[in-house]
């Protein structure tokens, strides 16, 4: 064949997925350094998508059990923020459909604010129904923080339209008009839990960093509200914000 460049070469494999495909061939013949390093990392990709769809489809097997139980609209629900000293926890719930598919989709904690902001616009763009539920420091502090973390999250699935017939939820059983499941570490076991969850986290996230601009020296939009050596410091400096759990032991010390 008229040998290619390595730059056509490279944008050619970009669009090839099937490995028995004859230009794959073709080029395991070229002995150019360049062409060999281009089939060693199309062979990475694919082995890392494979590796990706596989892990999908194993976090799909709560969905797929409920839809043969009979269930058509099965909603996710996780919440985050229970750790913070400062900020709202958040909810959110989401009805994905039954050919939805996001490759990589994981528990929020293992991706990067980038992929999470890449997959949030692709889940809100695809679900079914999503919702998403802040409760604040007050009532965190009035309930307590499991508390105020299911009622948030029952406040998300009350939130979605149409409402679920299932619920998948993480860690956490739910009394709802509905059956539910809870699942443990259910946001790296179910795409819909893990949906949730990105959705709650970036929520969140948005939130602290809006207010991190009215209190720029707690270093909220770096630590969203944990209780960094910085974060601490500040609040021996300048006491606590509006923003502060006061039920939480850091927070009610500061206070004395």
């Amino acid at each position: 064949m008229t040998k290619l460049s390595i730059r056509d070469i490279e944008a050619r494999l970009s669009s090839i997925t099937d490995e028995q495909d004859p230009f794959l061939r073709e080029l395991s013949r070229d002995e150019r350094k360049g062409v060999a390093l281009l089939l060693e990392k199309w062979n990475k990709a694919r082995l890392g998508a494979e590796k990706m769809k596989a892990k999908f489809s194993e976090m799909a097997v709560f969905e797929k059990k409920a839809r043969q139980q009979g269930y058509k609209l099965i909603a996710g629900t996780d919440e985050a923020g229970r750790g913070p000293l400062a900020g709202p926890v958040a909810a959110a719930a989401v009805i994905l459909p039954e050919d939805f598919f996001l490759p990589g989709l994981d528990d929020s904690k293992k991706l990067t604010a980038k992929k999470r902001e890449e997959h949030e616009q692709i889940i809100k763009r695809s679900a079914i129904s999503f919702s998403v539920c802040l409760i604040g420091p007050e009532e965190i502090d009035e309930l307590n923080i499991y508390q105020a973390s299911i009622k948030a999250m029952k406040a998300a699935i009350a939130g979605l339209s149409p409402l679920p017939d299932y619920v998948l939820a993480d860690a956490v059983k739910l009394d709802m008009p509905f059956p539910s499941e809870a699942i443990i570490k259910g946001d790296a076991k179910s795409i819909s839990i893990a949906a949730a969850s990105i959705l709650a986290k970036n929520e969140r996230d948005r939130f602290m960093k809006k207010i991190a601009e009215q209190y720029p020296a707690y270093g909220f939009e770096k630590n969203m509200g944990y209780g960094t050596k910085e974060h601490m410091e500040a609040i021996a400096k300048f006491g606590i914000t509006p923003h502060h759990r006061k039920s939480f032991a850091p927070v009610k010390q500061a206070e004395k």
